[in-house]
């Protein structure tokens, strides 16, 4: 049965993949993977999160040599970098970062290390929803294709490629969600940037980068829509959905999901709830009739059982938990970001009762 595309989402401004002294990178104690086949002399490229080093690994191919900051399992929000990790940005030609203020400690880092190279912000052009914004409109497909501008940040640029750490010093992060990545749509326009932004970089061969970049839009393509058409499986009164904390406000908008609420009120998982948030949680599941609770993959699942025990739902934690904030460990189902949307999106499925149909093939593998 042939599927047709679902319209796009309207984002704001350029894509500009320059950003302000937004980078505070800090290569992780256990630093992701370089390109295998990069040669000694390939252009440096180091990334902040989990995500963006999966989309910069992806997409650099033999090209440069790509190293992480974050490990698996670990939150960007309270970050501190190592004089190791300075050290290695300081040595860097490339710094791909999330944006969207994610990184808090970005600035500092940036300009303790004395980084000057390529900045390449993936959240450049994306409207970024607030606290309250969990409702949003959307069409007949489910999807959201218009964003509250009130509640926006946008990341604005004259170069369209990349720019450099003295061109944005003191770069505004503003106060939305930085969760951007959740949403797969999202995801292929950071994607989109970081290519953008790499194809600029001298000694990259920007043809490469441009038939990675192809064939990861396809699987990103195909992600979107298997979880459309699954989560379409299910009555929009019923897609009901707790998590740890607020980091899926862009996930729940894209399939039209209601968020009943999240264990940690707030973008930052380091956050603690307080009695009465969680009477009022415990609460909310019993009115709404949800039946399970997430936990997520970087979080300590304590509080998830707690609300678990007092409101009788399900808690899905250990293998079961979702990735949020950090892709997993290798050899787990979150190794990749694809990977993480494909267990992310079986579980919750499976919480309202729907058995997942089979991967596209371009998924498959």
């Amino acid at each position: 049965m042939t599927t047709l595309p679902r319209p796009r989402r309207m984002l704001t401004a350029t894509t500009a993949v320059g950003l302000g002294a937004v980078g505070a990178l800090a290569l992780a104690g256990c630093a992701g993977p370089g390109a295998a086949g990069a040669s000694a002399d390939a252009p440096r490229v180091v990334a902040t999160t989990t995500q963006v080093g999966n989309f910069a690994r992806e997409l650099a191919g033999d090209e440069a040599e790509v190293t992480q900051l974050l490990s698996p399992g670990q939150s960007a929000h309270g970050f501190d970098p190592s004089a190791a990790q300075l050290l290695a940005l300081s040595d860097a030609d490339v710094l791909v970062v999330n944006g969207a203020g994610l990184e808090s400690w970005l600035d500092d880092a940036v300009e303790a290390s004395g980084f000057d190279g390529v900045l390449i912000d993936a959240s450049t052009g994306i409207e970024l929803y607030g606290t309250d914004d969990h409702e949003h409109e959307t069409d007949d497909s489910g999807h959201d294709h218009e964003n509250d501008d009130e509640s926006s940040s946008e990341h604005e640029s004259e170069d369209p490629a990349a720019g450099s750490a003295a061109d944005h010093d003191g770069h505004d992060h503003g106060d939305g969600n930085p969760h951007i990545w959740t949403d797969p749509e999202l995801a292929e326009h950071m994607v989109e940037n970081i290519a953008h932004g790499l194809a600029e970089v001298p000694g990259i061969d920007a043809d490469a980068v441009e038939a990675n970049e192809t064939a990861y839009l396809e699987q990103l393509d195909a992600l979107d829509e298997w979880i459309a058409e699954n989560v379409e499986q299910v009555p929009v009164a019923d897609r009901l959905l707790v998590t740890n904390h607020d980091a899926f406000t862009y996930f729940v908008d894209a399939y039209d999901i209601t968020f009943v609420g999240s264990i940690i009120p707030s973008f930052d998982d380091n956050a603690e709830p307080s009695a009465a948030e969680i009477d009022d949680l415990v609460a909310k599941i019993r009115d709404t009739g949800v039946k399970a609770v997430f936990s997520e993959a970087s979080i300590s699942p304590k509080a998830a059982e707690t609300i678990g025990a007092e409101s009788g739902a399900t808690v899905y934690s250990g293998p079961d938990a979702l990735y949020g904030d950090s892709l997993g460990a290798a050899g787990s189902d979150g190794e990749s970001y694809l990977g993480s949307q494909v267990h992310n999106a079986r579980l919750i499925l499976e919480s309202w009762g729907v058995e997942p149909s089979p991967l596209p093939a371009v998924l498959q593998g």
